[in-house]
């Protein structure tokens, strides 16, 4: 029963609702464990990145559970890692409504949430009771890393101070932090992402914490190309571990068909997808492999996160691809990038990216 009633999440029932009523009680719905189980993963399909053991590749990216409300049936569910927030110090109401829509003629999403949220103290009650409820469960449940995304209020923000502090909270409980610098719904936030203020944002978290997860950060797509080089050196030299690309763009394909896609704020969804592979292959050879790169946007099959590994992604992320497809998505997108890994003659994951770019 409980399956069946989550994979609602991608029926014509469940897209009757409003886009963020839906949303909720999917969250609802999960954190009562309404959702489904999900078989241990092969290890074929495990993966090492930024220290840390993967059971498999693929991600749940940051905005579903930003409270997190539901990190484990997300890590029942069979994601290789789930990135709860983006959370912020204080509590916020986000965005006015409606902010949030569905763009079903082009399987894409705008939102301009704005991160609505409960706040720091909320989201690290939960995120501690999850990892005491994490303990108690099977191995493959506690295998999943599960990583806490962190950003800035919209009003009295400050991001030297904020950042460091946020990461204080949940570095004793995130198996790595996000520094999300890339949302489109935060006045100035994106500002941050050039390389001086990454930089400075980066040495003040390792400056006021002694002890901390790996570090990553998320980039906008719409980024100055001649600006990545820089960034990227930044993110390095403050001790990123791991680079997200990447966030929402605010850019509008000519492609679009949905009456919606004037809409502002933050485009996702396969409209994303060929702005993802681009920025995928600029990213690869200025990091070189010294850091992870985690490649997002337009995800929707195995063959998607075949092909974003073999062009040096370490891992992927979804995220809109769920709202349309529902949670079986995850273990088709698994069986079909094992069936083309073996396909395409690798043995494992490992295998891949010993051989990719």
């Amino acid at each position: 029963m409980a399956h069946s009633f989550l994979s609602t999440l991608g029926t014509k029932l469940f897209h009757g609702l409003d886009p963020e009523t839906a949303h909720e009680a999917a969250i609802e719905a999960l954190s009562l464990g309404l959702g489904p189980s999900a078989p241990k993963d092969v290890p074929a399909l495990s993966t090492r990145c930024m220290g840390l053991r993967f059971p498999n590749p693929v991600g749940l990216a940051a905005g579903f559970d930003k409270n997190a409300k539901a990190p484990l049936a997300l890590a029942r569910m069979g994601f290789g890692h789930v990135e709860c927030g983006t959370v912020t110090p204080r509590p916020q109401e986000g965005n006015p409504k409606p902010r949030l829509f569905r763009l079903t003629e082009d399987r894409a999403i705008i939102n301009r949430m704005g991160f609505n949220g409960d706040g720091i103290e909320a989201f690290t009650r939960r995120l501690d009771r999850f990892r005491t409820l994490q303990a108690g469960r099977n191995a493959s449940i506690r295998a999943v890393p599960v990583g806490a995304n962190l950003g800035i209020n919209k009003i009295g923000a400050k991001p030297l101070e904020d950042y460091p502090a946020l990461a204080a909270r949940v570095a004793p409980l995130a198996d790595y932090i996000t520094i999300n610098l890339s949302s489109p719904n935060t006045p100035g936030l994106r500002d941050l992402q050039s390389a001086s203020s990454l930089l400075d944002i980066l040495q003040a978290v390792t400056r006021q914490n002694d002890s901390l997860p790996p570090l990553v950060v998320k980039l906008a797509p719409d980024l100055d190309p001649d600006a990545l080089p820089d960034i990227v050196e930044a993110a390095i030299e403050g001790g990123a571990s791991g680079i997200i690309v990447n966030n929402t763009t605010i850019s509008r394909p000519y492609s679009l068909r949905s009456p919606l896609a004037s809409e502002a704020g933050g485009l996702s969804g396969r409209p994303l997808a060929q702005l993802a592979v681009h920025m995928l292959g600029r990213i690869v050879p200025l990091v070189r492999k010294r850091i992870a790169v985690i490649s997002c946007g337009g995800i929707e099959s195995g063959f998607d996160v075949f092909e974003r590994l073999k062009s040096g992604a370490d891992m992927v992320q979804i995220y809109s691809a769920l709202i349309y497809h529902g949670p079986g998505l995850v273990q088709r997108i698994k069986k079909e990038l094992l069936s083309e890994l073996y396909r395409e003659g690798y043995e494992s994951i490992g295998d891949l990216k010993s051989r990719s770019i």
